[in-house]
């Protein structure tokens, strides 16, 4: 079925751009169409997890499938509370991940600001250091940061799922770009003429200017420690500091998986997600914007 779905989505999509090249009146036209299709295709999964969250296990495997909402979301919610304790796990994953977030978007800015507004001793050898890191992949280092979070004793403590990643060199690069193209070494100047330290200066006159990048970055780093799983399966042994993910793959028994209570609490886990990108797209849009159009 699905299948059927995706080539037959291929083939419109290709079909109208024939007809795009060949007729200028179906260009403007045929991009309206994809991207409503594109849209369609990306909020369908979505629509679907929220309609098998409210029917049972025997429903959500029926052929046709269901499309609408059912009315046994009460008894998933006794099922999923009766497996997993949901509370503590969004506690838990809120802890990891503002935590986490808050000390990526201090230190990042911290250094993106010094690599792209302060010239140092072998600023450009550490910064193609820096570069460099990015292009390994982290399982590379797993092995290496299990044993130094075990020789820390900090098995079954968020401490390793947070101080880590305090500072990553994506985010370094993301900020560096940002200030470099968005704060004026003119204001700099000004301010340290009247007499701000560089803490002041940074705290109150680059900080509101780079706001955008602070919410981009802050956007792309929260869905990714939230939806962090091999970190915290590795960390997270008791039951009671488990975050939603390793919650989830709980609800997955050998003898069997409620999946209307696994949908229900995958849309639990879900929402935050969505919540905080609505809140921050305007700035998330500028944010990735910055720099795009040349004044």
């Amino acid at each position: 079925m699905m299948q059927i779905f995706l080539l037959s989505f291929a083939a419109v999509i290709a079909a109208l751009i024939i007809l795009s090249r060949f007729f200028d009146v179906w260009k403007k036209g045929t991009l309206y169409i994809i991207l409503i299709l594109l849209a369609f295709t990306m909020i369908m999964p979505f629509y679907m997890m929220f309609i098998y969250a409210t029917l049972p296990t025997n429903k959500i495997f029926s052929y046709p499938p269901v499309i609408w909402f059912g009315s046994n979301i009460q008894s998933n919610l006794r099922v999923m509370n009766r497996i997993v304790n949901v509370l503590q796990s969004y506690l838990n994953s809120i802890i990891v991940t503002v935590s986490n977030t808050v000390l990526v978007l201090l230190f990042c800015s911290m250094g993106g600001y010094a690599f792209a507004m302060h010239n140092f001793r072998f600023k450009k050898q550490l910064f193609g250091i820096l570069l460099v890191t990015m292009m390994i992949p982290w399982t590379a280092g797993i092995v290496p940061w299990f044993w130094l979070m075990s020789k820390f004793g900090w098995i079954n403590d968020f401490k390793a799922l947070i101080i880590p990643s305090a500072a990553n060199a994506f985010g370094i690069f993301w900020m560096r770009q940002y200030c470099a193209r968005n704060v004026p070494q003119s204001i700099l100047d000004a301010a340290r003429i009247d007499g701000c330290s560089e803490w002041t200066l940074f705290f109150h006159v680059v900080t509101p200017v780079i706001l955008p990048a602070y919410a981009s970055l802050g956007i792309m780093q929260f869905v990714n420690v939230w939806n962090d799983f091999v970190a915290p399966m590795m960390i997270l042994r008791r039951k009671a500091t488990h975050t939603l993910p390793i919650m989830l793959k709980t609800m997955v028994g050998d003898r069997g998986t409620d999946y209307g209570a696994l949908m229900l609490a995958s849309t639990c886990a879900v929402l935050p997600l969505l919540i905080v990108f609505l809140m921050a797209s305007k700035f998330f849009m500028s944010g990735l914007t910055a720099g795009a159009i040349k004044e």
